[in-house]
């Protein structure tokens, strides 16, 4: 499932930022590994750290980073140990590429489409020619189900579902290793939604690509998922086959998360998780869901490190 030597390793990753209120502790000691071809979702509330992650593996890093260290090895290859120009220049688009939470809005309303999926293209040299750039913008739009005459259109030409998918043709045209999705379906009919989510299978199934899917959207994400990691207060809380984490979750955040999703097969009650998340700026000491966790006890109070079960990874203290 998740080896020692996976394809993308994520070892003790922590990024925190400076604000007026204090430090705020997005991503706080994060470990998992990832199988080429496979795709990880990593779901959990809104403010529990995902977004952060995704800029973390990316060092797509605002100005206020207080403290960001760790390591993230693509291949073999340490990537946060070469330096910022290097990143850039062999890294980011060509290895690497995000597609951005509300992706559908960030296009440049005043350049046309073909302009903006070539520019990673021309930008990193990887094409002799811009003949040849278009080339392969017209085969990424194919990829994704877009005519290729919507090229010429500008982004408020296009819907919602259509920008999205000109965001991933963006991140697809470099052929990169990995591609980290951050809540693509958000602000999309559920129609909408499946048609994008087909569209990610096909091209996983077709060119074996590498995602890591981050969403809050437990029961679209099922879909895609190869594996499963939870997030909840900047930590991963359980990691877990995809087949295995559906079928049973383990850690008590999981397990309310998913008696929160209504599903079509079995009739059941929906619950809900009381209270809400700590504040990231001051997080509790020990187990940081203990607040909202209905198996709480005594050692909740010291922190838990991870538990291997079958094959997979929870921190919690009811495994140990």
């Amino acid at each position: 499932m998740m080896e020692a030597n996976g394809f993308l390793r994520v070892e003790d990753l922590i990024l925190h930022f400076r604000t007026a209120q204090g430090t705020v502790q997005a991503v706080d000691g994060v470990n998992f590994s990832l199988s080429r071809g496979r795709t990880m979702v990593i779901i959990g509330e809104s403010g529990s750290g995902k977004s952060s992650l995704a800029k973390a593996i990316l060092r797509l890093l605002p100005r206020n980073v207080q403290d960001y260290r760790g390591r993230v090895v693509l291949n073999g290859q340490d990537v946060m140990a070469l330096s910022e120009e290097r990143f850039r220049r062999e890294i980011r688009w060509t290895r690497m590429a995000l597609v951005p939470q509300a992706a559908q809005n960030s296009l440049n309303p005043v350049l046309r489409i073909e302009e903006q999926v070539s520019e990673p293209l021309l930008t990193h040299n990887r094409v002799p020619s811009r003949e040849a750039a278009m080339e392969k913008v017209r085969h990424a739009f194919r990829l994704v189900g877009l005519p290729v005459d919507f090229l010429s259109r500008y982004p408020f030409e296009l819907s919602g579902g259509m920008r999205q998918r000109t965001a991933i043709a963006m991140a697809l045209v470099t052929e990169p290793d990995l591609i980290v999705l951050d809540e693509p379906t958000s602000a999309l009919d559920v129609l909408t939604q499946a048609n994008l989510m087909n569209v990610l299978k096909r091209i996983k199934r077709e060119f074996g690509t590498t995602f890591i899917l981050i969403t809050h959207d437990i029961a679209t994400a099922s879909d895609l998922a190869d594996d499963v990691a939870v997030m909840y207060a900047g930590q991963v809380v359980e990691r877990a086959s995809a087949e295995r984490f559906y079928r049973e979750p383990l850690h008590p955040y999981s397990k309310k998360l998913m008696a929160s999703v209504p599903t079509l097969k079995q009739d059941k009650q929906l619950e809900f998780i009381p209270g809400r998340p700590p504040s990231l700026i001051n997080p509790p000491k020990g187990c940081r869901f203990a607040d909202r966790c209905p198996a709480r006890f005594a050692r909740c109070a010291e922190d838990p490190p991870p538990a291997a079960v079958d094959g997979r990874q929870v921190k919690c203290w009811l495994y140990h």
